[in-house]
Order: structure tokens, then C-alpha cells, then sequence
């Protein structure tokens, strides 16, 4: 993916409009670890097996933020990180390691104002049973060009 900060054309922009997707393929344990370094959390419930099983769990599972960072990412990648004005996510269920992620988006709400169109978009993200992961929906300014 690029950074998307070209891409889009305000005046082509419609509702019902999907945007690029992410594939996020066979997480592994060393890519939560990893993830646990990056972001400073490192409760042993993402990185140990008998701590995760203590607590209820099958294993080790992934942060939900790190699922919300592969929202994120898509985002950016499509209206431009400058462009993102509002973000928010609702976490379904757990990511385990060997999941394979899809992160998709669609357009639900155009504001054409002026100078720019205020754009709604869903983005969703689905393991490989097809099992939603993670709902989010996102607002972006794109200026027009």
C-alpha cells in the first residue's frame, strides 16, 4: 500500500465505495511478542501460555490494539493520515496466533462541503473463519484538488 495522501479524488468519492484491503497473514507469537515491545504492554497474557490458560484462554492472544493498528494502517493508507479526523473501534473477539486477518473498508457518508468532503467510512476486520474481529468506523477531510 502507499500512503494514500494522492490517491483519493474528492469529487469521485461515493457512498457504498470500498477502499483498498489488508491481509494480515498467519500471525505468529513472535509478531504479538514484537507487538508487546512497540507498545510497552507486556502482560504475560500475550506471551505466556500458562499464564494465558490460567486465566481462561486456549493460549496467548493477541493485543486488541494491535488488531486496531491494522485498522489504522488501512486508514492511513486510504485518506491519509492528516486527513483522519475521527477513529474508533468496538473489538469483537480475540486474535489467536496462526489467525490470518482481513481489513476492509467502505464509504458510508459523504459531507461535500465547500472545499473538501467530509468521508464516513466502516472498516472491519475478519480472521480466516470469516469471524469479525474488529468493527470500526472512521471520519476523514478529503480537500478537493
Amino acid at each position: 500500500m502507499s500512503d494514500g495522501q494522492n490517491q483519493l479524488v474528492a469529487g469521485q468519492l461515493e457512498v457504498g465505495q470500498t477502499g483498498p484491503s489488508l491481509v494480515v497473514d498467519d500471525l505468529s507469537r513472535k509478531d504479538i511478542v514484537k507487538y508487546a515491545g512497540a507498545s510497552g504492554d507486556f502482560n504475560p497474557i500475550h506471551y505466556s501460555d500458562a499464564y494465558a490458560k490460567q486465566a481462561g484462554n486456549k493460549s496467548v492472544f493477541a493485543h486488541g490494539m494491535m488488531s486496531a493498528g491494522f485498522v489504522s494502517r488501512l486508514l492511513c493508507d486510504w485518506f491519509g493520515l492528516g486527513n483522519i479526523t475521527q477513529f474508533s473501534t468496538r473489538f469483537q473477539r480475540q486474535v489467536w496466533p496462526g489467525d490470518t486477518l482481513t481489513v476492509r473498508g467502505r464509504i458510508t457518508d459523504l459531507d461535500r462541503r465547500a472545499e473538501s468532503v467530509i468521508v464516513t467510512a466502516e472498516v472491519t476486520v475478519s480472521n480466516q473463519d470469516d469471524q469479525t474481529v474488529i468493527d470500526a468506523q472512521a471520519s476523514s477531510t478529503v480537500p478537493y484538488q
